[in-house]
């Protein structure tokens, strides 16, 4: 296993390290959260090992740096602060697991080793296309055959929820339900409407419809036959 610590205290990451390294596993440590944040991102790490209280960059700062760069290496925090609310806090940044100093090794390096164990997470989509269509879910961008195409929020939303059912019949209700979150029939016209100008952004001024009317039944997106 190879591991990463993340430790502003000398003594602290000598204990971890060493403790680590007598087992076997391989350790590297930063002493700050900058440091681990250019070491996490350049280097393959099976378990990361982070104190809260860091300089440069603070635990939680550092750990959603990491988690927006898309690494998910396991992240086990060991810090000072034990309360509820720092738990949690920790786990919302994006933490795996928390324990709390003083603390003894065994269990630590217990829990690092079911982290190492834990299957690795299937990757996130976070690109549609249909066509000459794609969307990039993380830039909030839109084009068509390498076109921009600006969207208001719902409409980006509206299109989101077609591209993920390419291909399948989508009704009223489900649009009213999924992206506007109706559960009842508001009894306007705000899906046609939509539909109405997306189609204006997404099909006009190209030679085919992606966008399509099912009669009687809902809406698809697909490439035209």
């Amino acid at each position: 296993m190879k591991l990463l610590v993340i430790e502003d205290d000398e003594e602290s990451a000598a204990y971890v390290a060493n403790g680590f390294r007598e087992k076997g596993h391989v350790v590297d440590v930063a002493a700050n959260g900058q440091d681990g944040l250019f070491l996490i991102v350049d280097q393959t790490y099976d378990v990361a090992i982070v104190d809260r209280m860091l300089p440069r960059l603070d635990g939680l700062g550092l750990v959603k740096a990491i988690r927006a760069t898309g690494n998910r290496t396991p992240i086990l925090f060991l810090t000072t602060l034990g309360g509820i609310d720092d738990r949690v806090e920790g786990l919302e940044a994006g933490g795996d697991d928390y324990v709390v100093k003083p603390f003894a090794f065994a269990e630590l390096l217990a829990r690092a080793n079911a982290l190492a164990r834990r299957p690795p997470m299937t990757d996130v989509e976070t690109t549609l296309s249909v066509g000459d269509l794609a969307m990039d879910l993380l830039k909030r961008r839109v084009t068509r055959a390498g076109r921009a195409i600006e969207l208001q929020p719902q409409e980006f939303k509206l299109l989101e929820y077609l591209m993920r059912h390419a291909g399948r019949v989508v009704t009223r209700t489900m649009l009213l339900e999924n992206v506007w979150e109706f559960h009842f029939d508001p009894k306007t016209s705000v899906v046609e409407t939509h539909i109405s100008r997306l189609r204006a952004k997404v099909d006009r001024g190209f030679e085919t419809e992606l966008i399509h009317t099912v009669r009687g039944s809902g809406y698809c997106v697909r490439p035209s036959d």
